[in-house]
Order: C-alpha cells, then structure tokens, then sequence
C-alpha cells in the first residue's frame, strides 16, 4: 500500500494565518505549513475530502473511492466535487460516510452524475476495488466514523481522526489487528482545556497504550500523528516528545509505502488475496 499524506493538520493549519505564536513563527521560518488532514491511498482511495488542494505534484485524477469521516468542512468540502465534475464528467466515483457527510455532498453533484453515495455507521463493511473497510466508531462532536482499510496486497492502516478517546468498541473492533501504519490525531498539544472531543500529548500516549494493549499497534506498526495543531510545541519538541511514546511526525506530502502481503485476519473471501 501507498500512502501519501496530503495534509497533517488541523482545521485552522499550521500555522494558523492569524496567529504568531511560537509554534506558528517556526513553521513559517521553516516554511512548513499543514493542510487540512487528509491521505491518498495507493491514488485511488481518499479519506476525507479537504478543502486544500493536494501538495505540489500530487494528482486525483485516479481517486475512485471517497471515505469521509464526517461532516465538518475540514473532512468535507464537498465543492472540492464541482472541480472534479468539471474534468471527469463521465467517471465513477464512490463516497462513504455518515448521513449527513452525504446530505452535505449531494447539493454538489450535478445530476445524473456517476456519483454512488454509500451511508455508512460503525459496524459497516466494505469492499471497494479490493480494498477491504471496516467502520469504526468515533468521540467526536458530530456523527463521526473511523476507517480500519486492508488492501490489495494486505497492508492495514488505521485512519483515526477526529475522536477523543478511543470508545470500547473501536478498541474492541481491531484487538490484534497488527496494523502497519495508524494514523492518529493528535490535535490539542498541551493545551488541555480544549473542551473538545480531540486528543492532546496527554491524551495520545494513553489511547496508543490502549491500541497496544490490544494487539492493535506492536512493534512493527508505523505510528503517524495527525490532525496536528499550533497548539503543539515547535516541531522539533514535538518530534521528540512523540518519539517518546513511538510515535512520529511527518509533513505534508509525505509518502509510505508499507506492507507485503499478508492473508486477512477478519475477512475469509478468497478474492481478497492480491492481483
């Protein structure tokens, strides 16, 4: 599987253009700035649907498969579709999400467009173009999901933004899944009277103890941290401070490739095996 990061960060970036904070002044003297969250898989599976444009030489032209966690509009733009109608009139294009994620997208699909709306709530499966998805549910504020993706070739990848802890029964849903790379958010820095339904460097180390504990995340499992924020120490206190708890942090842009194959643990369909 290869998974590209297209955006890292929280619903305002990093930097946030209206501030000048210290985490906010050294990524701008770096000249590193986040998008909003979002990943590209192998080019043709998307989860969530920013309002940015991709990183510089990144196309969505083979995106076949939207997947969206929920309805704010840092996980759905859905005016982001119009541009795409513009192009690939005539092309496929399946999105997944909670109700209101597709209520929101549908004033944006011209009629008659080859557009399959797929509501989805915890508990769901999927299988798209190979691509195996289980639906997992979320803490958030707003109806929202998590996305547990095998597939092809039997990578796994767990996309886990936004939620504040873990609920029972997301950690029950991938005990001993063993992913090869977890995409967890990591919102709120030190500042912990957010009040919100995110996590925080005190929050993130328990929910990735948590997700060890389970068989979720071991040894082999590449831990990314998302849905990042000014609120976070400058990046390089970060990188340290997530390396602590094995874990790290990428920038926008930035490319995986991960996984051979390997049979899957919860789904016994002999088309799964790769092509």
């Amino acid at each position: 599987m290869h998974v590209r990061l297209l955006g890292t960060g929280a619903a305002d970036g990093w930097p946030n253009p209206w501030c000048s904070c210290a985490s906010c002044a050294d990524a701008r003297a770096r000249g590193e700035s986040r998008r909003q969250t979002s990943v590209l898989l192998d080019g043709g599976v998307l989860l969530d649907l920013s309002p940015a444009l991709p990183p510089d030489g990144v196309s969505l032209a083979g995106v076949h498969t939207v997947l969206v966690t929920h309805a704010h509009p840092d996980h759905c733009a859905p005016f982001a579709l119009l541009w795409r109608h513009w192009v690939l009139p005539g092309e496929h294009l399946t999105i997944a999400g909670p109700a209101e994620v597709l209520e929101t997208c549908r004033p944006w699909l011209a009629p008659g467009a080859p557009v399959e709306l797929v509501a989805v709530e915890p508990g769901a499966t999927l299988r798209v173009r190979g691509y195996d998805v289980r639906v997992l549910p979320a803490d958030h504020e707003v109806p929202a999901v998590l996305y547990d993706v095998t597939g092809p070739d039997g990578a796994r990848l767990l996309y886990a933004t936004d939620t504040g802890p873990l609920p029972d029964a997301a950690l029950a849903a991938v005990e001993g899944a063993a992913f090869d790379v977890v995409l967890l958010e990591q919102t709120f820095g030190d500042k912990r009277d957010h009040g919100t339904r995110h996590l925080d460097l005190g929050s993130f180390p328990v929910e990735l103890a948590r997700l060890r504990a389970a068989g979720a995340v071991t040894p082999g499992t590449d831990v990314v941290a998302v849905h990042l924020s000014h609120h976070n120490p400058p990046a390089a206190e970060l990188a340290a401070r997530l390396a602590g708890h094995g874990a790290r942090v990428l920038p926008d842009g930035a490319e995986l490739q991960v996984g051979a194959y390997r049979r899957r643990p919860w789904n016994s369909d002999a088309s799964a095996a790769p092509a």
